[in-house]
């Protein structure tokens, strides 16, 4: 019967990397946008502000 030796500290590292890995993938799918995204909300936002100041009604 051969048994294969294992390095308990690199096999520790190798988990925590995993695990760092998928929470990486989780923050990246949550908040990560593109800048071409980011670019294209600030000018929407811009856009209704601009709509929104040109339909007050002065007193």
């Amino acid at each position: 019967m051969i048994v294969e030796i294992v390095n308990l500290n690199r096999s520790r590292k190798a988990r925590a990397k995993t695990e760092a890995d998928k929470q990486a993938e989780a923050n990246r799918a949550k908040f990560g946008r593109t800048k071409a995204e980011r670019d294209r909300d600030t000018a929407e936002q811009a856009r209704r502000d601009a709509l929104l100041d040109g339909a007050k009604r002065e007193d």
